[in-house]
């Protein structure tokens, strides 16, 4: 297998022959989830049949939180707390600073969320999370439940106030902002056990919502799942042979191919220039020529 496939000669330049694939942890059921903490030097990631989410350093690996509520998908907000997503008990969370939690959201209009999968934290404060049903719809990432809510991109307001921003996806998965925020990727990876439609949707921000909705990528083989955006505005997505990197306009430049399906990735390290991998049942890294985007 290739390190590297370079499509595009753009590709080319993001990637480094000296800087090799490495597998820097294995053993787990489905992880998903990464986010960095440069002021802690460490990752997290959720490991979600195994209900835990574990801190990598370049020291070794320990347990950080379990059980986690079969937590998912993690970012930081403005002030670097932990925003997590959880299946179990199908809600998004904030870890204070003292390690106690706070619930951002678990209901909408008086009924309860699905599972919510991935989350992301605007320059205003808001938070930004998808509420897919793929947590209730067996026991192996939570706990069996009937869907009482449609599929749903939710804002929460910095003051709590929830908002449905985005209700005509079938399940819409991973999500990411351009790095000047004019617009809003959302991967939607199907209904459990259709798996139709599933592609890379964009959206512009207009006034602080999403509008002009369109279809930016199809995936093959696999499909998008977790999502991030680089200084310059590439895309890297997961997919079903690696991680692939796209253009601001949509275009597949070059794949980075790994063993195992890709569920998530994310930017982190000293200079925000090392590509963090979850796949199946390890986690990969890459020193990219690109920094990515993220706060803090």
């Amino acid at each position: 297998m290739p390190q590297f496939d370079i499509i595009d000669p753009r590709f080319g330049s993001y990637v480094m022959g000296n800087a090799p694939v490495k597998r820097i942890a294995t053993g787990f059921d489905w992880v998903e989830g990464p986010v960095w903490f440069g002021d802690a030097g460490c990752l997290l990631f959720s490991d979600i049949p195994g209900n835990r989410v574990m801190r990598w350093t370049s020291e070794g690996m320990t347990t950080f939180r379990q059980p986690s509520n079969f937590a998912n998908g993690h970012t930081r907000d403005r002030q670097g707390r932990l925003i997590s997503c959880e299946h179990g008990l199908r809600r998004v969370t904030r870890t204070e600073w003292d390690g106690g939690i706070t619930v951002i959201a678990d209901a909408h209009q008086g009924k309860p969320l699905n599972s919510p999968n991935d989350v992301v934290v605007a320059s205003d404060g808001a938070i930004w999370f998808t509420d897919p049903h793929y947590g209730i719809m067996t026991d192996y990432e939570g706990f069996r439940a009937e869907q009482e809510q449609p599929c749903h991109v939710y804002r929460v307001d910095p003051d709590g106030g929830i908002e449905a921003v985005i209700t005509d996806m079938a399940c819409p998965n991973g999500l990411a902002f351009s790095p000047d925020e004019s617009r809003l990727y959302v991967a939607d990876t199907g209904r459990m056990f259709s798996r139709d439609p599933q592609h890379i949707r964009v959206f512009d921000m207009v006034d602080g919502r999403p509008r002009n909705s369109r279809i930016f990528h199809t995936v093959a083989p696999g499909c998008a799942d977790g999502i991030r955006v680089d200084s310059d505005g590439n895309l890297w997505t997961s997919a079903g042979d690696g991680v692939h990197c796209l253009s601001p306009e949509g275009d597949l430049l070059g794949r980075i191919p790994l063993p195992e399906t890709v569920s998530n990735l994310c930017f982190g390290g000293r200079a925000k220039h090392q590509l963090f991998i979850t796949a199946t049942t390890s986690v990969y890294s890459v020193i990219l020529n690109r920094r990515g985007v993220q706060w803090p």
